[in-house]
């Protein structure tokens, strides 16, 4: 997936425990580990901007794009 999320890295920043993130934002441990941990299909932008806002940041702090390498076998 060429979308990446970078949730741990701001938590790292802030030095905040994944559970007091998903308390302050008001969603699950669990779904806050399905969006961190890239699993996720989709995310609500009000989940984004109380994330951006408890974690006094960007949305492009959280997300972003890598293009997918292409398998080129040998010939």
């Amino acid at each position: 997936m060429p979308i990446i999320v970078d949730i741990d890295v701001m938590l790292a920043k802030r030095k905040m425990p994944v559970g007091v993130l998903a308390e302050r934002v008001g969603i699950t441990p669990a779904n806050l580990a399905v969006l961190k941990n890239g699993r996720a299909k989709a995310v609500r932008f009000t989940t984004l901007e109380a994330l951006c806002e408890v974690l006094e940041c960007q949305p492009g702090d959280l997300l972003r794009w890598e293009a997918e390498v292409e398998d080129v076998g040998a010939a």
